[in-house]
This record gives structure tokens, sequence and C-alpha cells, in this order.
């Protein structure tokens, strides 16, 4: 059966082909969008490409029904228009043009294909993460093309006008052709080198979509992107880490606030509302990942919290000794306050405040609204509530209104009353 045909004709029988269009569309951007900027070199014909066919399945489906193979459909279409574009080209281009529409409209076999996409895939992020440019225009050109977000969406998940925006993802794509940066996954030791920077921009998205007020599809995308990378690079134990931490951490969204949105610290969320499917997974994953790096080690420290009945039964030294471990192969104010944090339940909440303070006096740290909580939180566990709840109400002065700050207060609102009991 040819990709344009439909497989079943009714379009009654297919009430839902606009979610089917959807669904496919997910996996399939990527591919389509890779594949054609590998044989075009143009990523906006790429894009336009892609798109126009999503555009098509969603007008056509509910009407004709949906293909055997959408995602070879979606793939034939993009493909399709890519080569009627390059074929209205003007003669001067024409030279230009003529290897792309070969390899356009060449045949392939299955194996070649799939291989050439599994290629095409890993290119695409590697160049959208290339250091030559800034981080946040890695972030935003992954966004864009590897995930297919819209670009009103990324704009307002980075809290700029949409035409800031397509300014922004305009002059990463040119600086990615004036630069000449290869359309190419690296390999020995500059895969080593070049990886690091592509599970840090997969960290920041999803970072901004957990975030209290984040946009929670970025996560959702995140977690997606990690699976890919895990899937075409599953020897990478820091890949494998990454994928682990961010399905440990993800498994408790439904969890994380109560009836009225208001954010619920982790001792005090329903742990049934917990996804275990994504905890296995993560603990799967894990288990591959023999090789202590950053992201290993902080998957093993969020194993400790998603594997634990109640917060009665974290297993806090065992997450110390892992900090002590990060804290030496990757040192930052941040990993050292968590470390401090973690002492703190662990050995005392003596001895994590002393370890604060450490961290305080470098002055990296200075107006940390999550530094000042730390020291709330073990103040009030050694008792003192007046200074405690001071220690919060001055956390959450330093953060901007939200739910973190919301949250901090009602802690504070806690400690100032009657002491339980």
């Amino acid at each position: 059966m040819t990709p344009g045909r439909p497989a079943r004709p009714p379009a009654a029988a297919h009430p839902a082909a606009g979610a089917v269009a959807g669904a496919v569309a997910a996996d399939s951007y990527t591919r389509i969008v890779a594949t054609l900027i590998r044989v075009t070199g143009d990523w906006t014909l790429a894009e336009d490409s892609a798109q126009e066919a999503l555009a098509q399945a969603l007008e056509r489906w509910p009407r004709d029904g949906v293909p055997d193979n959408p995602g070879g459909w979606l793939m034939t279409v993009a493909r399709n228009r890519a080569t009627d574009v390059l074929r209205r080209a003007s003669v001067e281009r024409r030279k230009l043009h003529e290897l792309a529409e070969l390899a356009l409209t060449a045949p392939a076999t299955d194996d070649q294909e799939e291989e050439e996409v599994v290629d095409d895939r890993l290119r695409l992020i590697f160049t959208c993460c290339h250091p030559a440019l800034a981080l946040e225009s890695r972030v935003a050109l992954t966004l864009r093309t590897v995930c297919g977000v819209p670009t009103a969406d990324i704009a307002r998940a980075f809290l700029v006008p949409h035409a800031t925006m397509t300014r922004r993802l305009t002059r990463a794509k040119t600086k990615i052709a004036d630069a000449r940066i290869p359309y190419q996954v690296p390999s020995g030791p500059a895969l080593a080198e070049r990886l690091p920077g592509v599970l840090a921009v997969l960290y920041v998205l999803f970072t901004r979509g957990y975030d209290p007020d984040g946009e929670p599809g970025l996560a959702d995308e995140a977690v997606r992107l990690a699976r890919l990378l895990h899937h075409l690079l599953p020897d990478q134990p820091e890949v494998a880490g990454l994928l682990a931490l961010f399905l440990f951490q993800h498994s408790r969204r439904e969890a994380r606030r109560d009836g009225q949105g208001n954010l619920l610290t982790l001792d005090k969320q329903d742990r049934a509302r917990w996804d275990r499917a994504a905890i296995r997974e993560g603990l799967r994953t894990l288990a591959a990942a023999p090789a202590d790096g950053p992201y290993v080690l902080q998957a093993r420290i969020a194993a400790c919290h998603a594997t634990a009945p109640d917060s009665g039964a974290t297993d806090w030294p065992a997450i110390a000794r892992w900090y002590d471990e990060l804290v030496e192969i990757h040192p930052s104010p941040v990993i050292a306050l968590n470390r401090a944090a973690a002492h703190g339940y662990a050995h005392g909440p003596a001895a994590g405040l002393a370890l604060i303070d450490q961290v305080l006096a470098t002055g990296a740290l200075k107006d940390y609204p999550l530094a000042v909580a730390a020291q709330a939180d073990l103040t009030a566990r050694l008792g003192h509530r007046d200074h405690a709840a001071a220690l919060f109400r001055r956390a959450a002065a330093l953060l901007a209104p939200g739910a973190e700050r919301r949250a901090l207060l009602e802690r504070a609102g806690d400690l100032s009353g009657p002491a339980p009991g």
C-alpha cells in the first residue's frame, strides 16, 4: 500500500483523526525536519514542508481515513512539497538543488531509511545544541526544530514577544549557516566534549518546565527528548542518568499541589499519586548506568526519594553520601547547599546548618532564596520556631510572586502559631 492511500475509507469511523495526527506529529515532525535539513541544507524549507504535511493530514485524515503508515504518509507529503519548491527555484540556483532533488526522489530500502532517520535525528540535536550558539538560543532552537513547539509558545515560555523569539530563532539558524556548523554527530573525543552541552540544554528545558510557575509542557518535551537520546546513544551513562533523573522528578508532577493549587513539600505529598510506571522506568534506566557522572549521581539521589514508601523511610545517609561524591566531581554552590540540607536530615539539623554557613561564607549564594529557605527548614527542626518563621518570610521576600513564594509564607504562618501538641 502506498503511503498516500487511506487504509480505512469511512471518515465516520475516525472521528479522532485529528488526535491521531497530533500523536504521530510528536514523533514524526523531528524525523521529517531532520531528514530534509540533511538533504536540502535549508532549515526553513524543511520546517515549512513538515508543517504543510501536518496541515494536510489534519485536513484529509478525518475525511479519507488514517493511513496504515501515518508517519510514512507525512514523510512522503513533506518530501514531495520540498521537491516541488526546489523544482520551482530560479535557474541560477538550479545546479545547487540538483543533488537535493535526486536525494529526495531516490528510492531507499526500509533499513536504509531507518538508519538515515536515526542519524538525522542525532545530527539535528547536536546541531541545535552547538556551543557556538548562546544557551538560550540552543534551548529555543531545540524546542522549535527538534520538538516542533510553536514559536508563540516558546516566546511565552521565555517571557518575550513573539517577534523577538522569531528573530532569535532566525539569527540562530543564520549563525549555523554562516559559521558552517556541521550537520553531524561528533565521534570519539569530540562526542565526549560536546555531549555535556547537549545534556545541559535538556536539563535547562526540563527545569523550565518543572519550575512551579513554569510551562509543564517543557518538562514533557525534555523527557521525550531524553528518551530519544537514550535510544540513540544507549551506551552513554550520563544520557541514561539524565533520563532517569527526569523520570523520577516528573513522576511527582500530579502530587506537587493540593486541591487549591498550593505547592506541597515532599513530605506532604500523597505518594499514591506518584507515577509508578515512570519510577520503574527510571530504575531500569539507572541500573544500566554504572558510571558515577553528575547526572547518574543526581538520579541515584532522586531514586532514594522515589522508592521511599514515606518521608520517614527516606535513606538520608545514602543521599548525603551521594552528595558528598557529587560535590567532589561537580562542585557548585547549589550542589553544596543541597548537600548541606541532606546532611541536616542524615546527621541532624545542627550539622546541616554548619555546612550551610560554610557555603554562605563564600558569598556565592548571597540573597539566594533557597539557601535562606534551607536555613529556615533546619532551624525549624531545631525547634527555633520564631527564628525559622522569620527566615521563611525573608526567603519569600526574595522571590517574585508565585507558587514558591506562597508556599514559603504558608510555612512561616504555620510556625508563627502555637507549637503542635
